[in-house]
């Protein structure tokens, strides 16, 4: 008998503002910044790609392009969807 598992879907557990701040927290911690983009298409997903590419002026196609795997996105779009999640960088002395 073969055992089949679900796919893990982060997206369905980014759920409330306080989890979705910790999770962005946390990937903007990493060295990679492949972690943060993966990260911030996990969130757009579960906040709704539809709703965050109309709230970010960006195109729903092009959103899941930039936030795709082995994209570079530019530092404007990263910034246009992080205000459209209603989230921001911060910047502190270690």
């Amino acid at each position: 008998m073969k055992t089949t598992y679900a796919t893990f879907d982060i997206s369905e557990y980014l759920d409330n503002d306080e989890v979705i701040t910790e999770y962005l927290s946390a990937a903007a911690e990493d060295p990679n910044p492949d972690v943060f983009v993966a990260a911030l298409g996990d969130v757009a997903k579960a906040r709704g790609m539809t709703q965050i590419a109309k709230a970010s002026g960006l195109g729903r196609e092009s959103l899941y392009k930039a936030l795709s795997k082995g994209s570079h996105p530019r530092f404007e779009t990263i910034n246009a969807v992080l205000q459209a999640l209603g989230v921001k960088f911060t910047v502190v002395s270690r």
